[in-house]
């Protein structure tokens, strides 16, 4: 049966994307593969189509839980029944009965930390996956090496016999993220197919004010003149309250999310937006990942993101349905220091090195550092990885070079921002591509118009007959 074939069958789609068709092949061929394909082109198709040649389960190793249960919840709509998310929501019997069956799963989506648990690890050793995916793939280099130490282990824990193929999926990363995935993920002549970043239909601008205490009425008012849906990006969950807070005041559908959240109350939020009950979502970095809404239209940041990719990322959600989108960077003097201090917070010192040091030589948990407050709970387990792979010293300029680079990252971002020179070729030419021409209203140095991107608001006031999400989700869970 020829590709499409399958693909109308079970997908309901005549054709495929580009880059679709290429890593499909490559992986039927039994190639390791890496697909860098753009937001809301279909990655997940990529591991799915397979799922119905091979024999097999395909495990799919996936950072959020919201992503996870997102993928499976899309599979489940296809018709798909042999699906099955290992996550914190399965509780201690419904897992040993997953486990007894797994062999018989067509798909398995699991966190890298829960692939590391023991019970987990004498399970897989026995299945012989057909597939092995890594999404999200970037969060390797980006997160493995200060915040989810776990990525970095991934290629110790796929299966020895039998090792199936081997699929790194992102929708950004630049050359060395590329090489860092390949390394850690110890891929075999990987095929690659690497998508433009480039999106025609996403207008950037920065706006330049002289204060921080500047930019919430900025971005209020703002929100308030022109038309959504948007997700409104910034750095503490106290500001997401606050935004979400005074745009209710102006009657603008808002609501908050940051990982502080309970994962029902998140999922509940994230289903309000995607089916147009909430206009505007105020968010920390945690809302994002595995979000299917193709009809943002704009992205607003208050701050200076920790890195390019973080960047990208975040305003690729917009005009996903590629319609004109705004992407908005409000900036002032000091937002360089900010994100800095915020970055390199949790990340261990010298101090932390020396002390888990003196608590081995003492034969004592060195994990009695986080009761006494001297470290975080990040921070412990980024240290303590570190510790295991690196005598003492070495662990010392290790965290060095990563504060060191993760300061020059931040750099990179302010210098995109400051630069007096077009954003759009910026961002093209850091992810190693090329420009090959520009729209109208591209950037904020080619001169853009906002009223010729989105509408202008035609306001209609919040009914008080209809109840709004918060009292609906407060009858829900009382």
């Amino acid at each position: 049966m020829k590709l499409e074939d399958i693909l109308y069958r079970h997908f309901g789609y005549e054709a495929f994307r580009e880059g679709q068709k290429e890593v499909i092949e490559a992986i039927l061929e039994g190639r390791d593969a890496v697909a860098l394909l753009p937001t809301g082109m279909g990655k997940s198709l990529c591991y799915q189509l397979p799922g119905y040649i091979l024999n097999g389960p395909i495990l799919i190793i996936s950072p959020l839980l919201s992503l996870m249960q997102d993928q499976v919840d899309s599979l489940k709509r296809f018709g798909e029944k042999r699906v099955i998310a290992f996550n914190s929501f399965l509780q201690g019997s419904e897992k040993l009965h997953a486990l007894q069956r797994i062999a018989t799963y067509r798909y398995i989506f699991i966190s890298p930390e829960m692939l590391a648990t023991d019970l987990i690890q004498r399970v897989f050793q026995k299945i012989d996956f057909s597939l092995i995916v890594v999404d999200e793939a970037h969060c390797i280099s980006q997160w493995g090496f200060d915040f989810r130490p776990d990525y970095l282990k991934i290629a110790s824990w796929i299966p020895k016999r039998n090792r199936p193929p081997i699929l790194a999926l992102s929708a950004t990363a630049t050359e060395q993220v590329v090489i860092d995935i390949k390394t850690y993920l110890k891929m075999i002549h990987p095929f690659e197919y690497i998508h433009s970043v480039e999106r025609p239909n996403i207008h950037y601008d920065v706006i330049n004010l002289p204060s921080v205490e500047e930019k919430l009425p900025w971005i209020i008012n703002h929100v308030v003149q022109t038309e959504g849906p948007g997700i409104i990006y910034t750095q503490s969950r106290k500001k997401t309250l606050l935004y979400a807070e005074e745009l209710r005041k102006k009657q603008i559908r808002a609501a908050a999310y940051h990982a502080g959240m309970e994962m029902e109350d998140r999922q509940f939020i994230q289903q309000q937006f995607q089916s147009g009950e909430l206009e505007w979502i105020c968010a920390t970095t945690a809302f994002g990942m595995g979000i299917h809404k193709d009809n943002v239209y704009q992205v607003l940041h208050d701050h200076i993101p920790a890195t390019m990719a973080n960047y990208m990322q975040e305003v690729g959600r917009a005009g996903r349905d590629g319609k004109d989108a705004l992407a908005i960077l409000v900036h002032s003097p000091k937002d360089e220091d900010q994100t800095r201090f915020i970055v390199t917070d949790d990340l261990p010192c010298s101090y932390h090195v020396e002390a888990f040091m003196e608590y081995q030589r003492l034969e004592q948990d060195p994990k009695k550092m986080i009761d006494l407050n001297q470290i975080s709970e990040t921070g412990y387990r980024v240290l303590s990885y570190w510790m295991a792979q690196l005598p003492g010293e070495k662990v010392i300029q290790k965290l060095e070079d990563l504060r060191r680079q993760k300061v020059e990252q931040i750099r990179e971002v302010a210098n995109f921002v400051e630069a007096q020179k077009c954003m759009r070729e910026g961002l093209v030419s850091y992810f190693g591509q090329s420009l090959e021409e520009k729209p109208p209203n591209c950037c904020h140095f080619c001169g853009i118009n906002h009223q010729e991107i989105v509408a202008t608001r035609e306001f209609h006031p919040v009914s008080r007959n209809r109840p709004s999400w918060q009292e609906r989700l407060h009858a829900l869970m009382p």
